[in-house]
């Protein structure tokens, strides 16, 4: 006995084949009876032996040259319903030829226009229709109606649509297509196969209507301001939130429900793409040979794949960590065109440098190498001064005395009214570097300085993440804090446009937008996660750890801006810098590492940046010390 499984296994394709064959026989029957009216007449009945045969023979070859049977019907498809569709018509046209043959032999057509006309429409009925029905019934029994989710599209354009199938052709999805929403006022009460399209106001009474429900964001190109409404209004009616992936995302071009994740966090504080000047960045950077220091970390490495887009002659990667460099190896191992060298090195070490800058000559130094955890360095002073100062020293003198056309120095708001060693160290390099463009002729030195980056090594986001995964709870240091944030993508495009726009000294600032309070942003993360702050999550204060303040900021006291081509970039004023003076107190600096004495190295370091007011350290004495003076 034929036992046909429809949860496990496939149907065998002969029976396939057998059961097409028999939606044939059934087709001509219906044919025959629709044209004669149920009424054959015996002269045709008698031509049957010979109809029949041919009928058959011809759709049974057709089936077998189009591979029809080898089709796995629960997964029948739009493309599919094409091809049979094709090999139908195919064989139609076979028929038509067939009595154009018999009516020059005999003068008679073996089979009328009408049967071959009707059986074509009979037959594409049957096939197609018995697929779905065995698709739908396959579907149901292995994942029933009534376990489902129901899912909220938003977006009714191309990408919701294919959302929607990609949900209804996959199985093993545990999602039911209740509605659509979409902004466009022209769309709403329409509907997209079978499912209503409605407007953002009707998502609460829709979510009512279901036990559960989420939402699936399917809108490929969005603004970020609506993104970010889209999200806090379901968050705030409870509801989930998923996100269909960019389409260069997508699994051989193709969605899966398995891709279907929910919004992260990063998504929320992008902002709109920046548009580059790249004419002006392609022209001082192609052909060029070009050294990225720190290029295993966050941004170096992110500045590596930006710039490989404008075709240097020759680039540089120079980073003492091992691991992430050779990771960075493979990575543009997969760039057959680029040319390039990974080297291990330390900034720190002349030698070193020495024999880089001889060996390569690069004409561009992007310099993000250096120290960036404000705890750590709180308690490591003088690995501050020798990475973050010292190897900035040594790589701009090399630069001078090699002729770099430009040195764009990545720095950070840290540097403005520092309170912290970290911050104060990358001011000092910022001082020497504008002092040294100020003395010398040639090297154009040029500093971009932002807040924190999205994704970066330590930042605040994967550390909740983790803490949410855990199951809490999330700690913060203190309710008030508050930060800047940018997308490393976005913050490298930046350092890109504004290296290439400046013409020596500047220190460039970016439009960090507004600042988010870390409190906010735990809380979105916990409800992201499809969790309740306080209730599932708790939150915990720890209070300001060595060197943090509340508020980072972009600009010192004694600065303001000027305006730049570019909306998002400008230009602090500051102070110049006298080489000489400020040459002797880096030396000194630099030299006081070997005394591995904290309190002497922190006390110059506030000497070289007076506005260096220590916070929550134990560095805060030296200030008291100073104020009693």
């Amino acid at each position: 006995m034929i036992k046909l499984n429809l949860t496990e296994g496939y149907t065998p394709r002969w029976i396939v084949l057998l059961i097409d064959l028999a939606i044939v026989l059934a087709a001509v029957g219906m044919a025959y009876l629709l044209r004669f009216d149920f009424a054959i007449p015996q002269v045709e009945i008698e031509a049957f032996p010979v109809v029949i045969p041919t009928l058959l023979g011809v759709r049974l070859l057709s089936f077998l040259l189009a591979r029809i049977p080898w089709g796995i019907v629960r997964y029948m498809s739009q493309r599919d319903a094409m091809r049979i569709l094709i090999t139908l018509m195919c064989g139609t046209l076979v028929f038509f030829g067939i009595n154009q043959i018999t009516r020059l032999i005999n003068g008679l057509y073996i089979i009328p226009h009408s049967i071959i006309f009707i059986e074509f429409l009979t037959t594409t009925f049957g096939m197609i229709a018995a697929r779905l029905i065995y698709k739908a019934l396959w579907m149901e029994l292995k994942n029933p109606t009534r376990g489902k989710t129901d899912v909220i599209i938003f977006g009714a354009g191309e990408s919701g649509l294919i959302t929607k199938r990609t949900l209804d052709r996959d199985a093993a999805t545990r999602y039911r297509v209740l509605a659509f929403i979409d902004d466009d006022k022209a769309k709403h009460g329409r509907k997209l196969e079978g499912v209503t399209i409605y407007g953002p106001d009707k998502l609460p009474q829709l979510a009512e209507k279901a036990e559960s429900v989420q939402v699936i964001l399917s809108i490929q190109q969005i603004p970020a301001a609506r993104k970010q409404e889209i999200v806090d209004f379901c968050l705030a009616h409870h509801i989930p939130v998923l996100s269909v992936p960019p389409v260069r995302n997508w699994i051989n071009g193709e969605l899966s429900s398995g891709q279907l994740r929910k919004i992260r966090i990063e998504e929320l504080l992008e902002r709109e793409p920046i548009q580059l000047d790249e004419a002006n960045i392609s022209s001082q950077l192609k052909g060029k040979t070009i050294l990225v220091t720190g290029a295993a970390g966050s941004i170096g490495s992110e500045m590596v794949r930006q710039i490989a887009r404008f075709e240097p002659k020759l680039l540089v990667l120079l980073d003492q960590a091992e691991s992430p460099l050779y990771d960075m190896e493979l990575e543009l191992a997969e760039m057959p065109a680029l040319n390039y060298e990974v080297v291990i090195g330390d900034v720190r070490s002349r030698e070193r440098m020495l024999n880089v800058f001889r060996t390569f000559r690069p004409q561009f130094v992007y310099h993000a190498a250096a120290y960036k955890h404000v705890p750590m360095m709180e308690l490591n002073p003088s690995e501050a001064v020798r990475t973050n100062v010292q190897g900035t020293v040594v790589t701009a003198d090399l630069a001078v005395e090699f002729g770099v056309e430009k040195f764009v120095m990545v720095s950070t708001d840290k540097a403005v009214n520092p309170t912290n060693v970290m911050g104060a160290s990358k001011r000092i390099a910022e001082i020497y570097t504008q002092a040294l463009n100020n003395h010398i002729q040639g090297t154009r030195f040029v500093t971009t300085r932002f807040g924190n980056v999205l994704g970066s090594q330590g930042s605040v986001i994967p550390r909740f993440r983790q803490q949410i995964e855990n199951g809490g709870p999330v700690t913060i240091t203190h309710p008030e804090i508050t930060r800047y944030f940018m997308t490393i993508p976005e913050a490298c495009r930046l350092v890109l446009e504004a290296g290439c726009m400046g013409k020596g000294g500047e220190i460039f600032i970016f439009d960090m937008g507004s600042s988010v309070k870390i409190i906010d942003l735990a809380r979105k993360m916990i409800q992201l996660s499809g969790l309740e702050p306080g209730r599932d999550i708790e939150i915990k204060y720890t209070g300001l750890r060595p060197g943090e303040k509340l508020y980072e900021e972009l600009l010192s006291n004694s600065e303001n801006t000027q305006p730049t081509h570019h909306e998002k970039i400008m230009i602090a004023r500051v102070q110049p810098e006298i080489y000489e003076s400020v040459n002797a107190q880096v030396n000194e600096l630099i030299t006081l590492f070997d005394t591995q004495n904290n309190m002497t190295i922190v006390a110059l370091m506030k000497k070289l940046v007076p506005e260096f007011i220590s916070n929550n350290s134990v560095f805060e004495k030296l200030d008291q010390e100073e104020s009693i003076r």
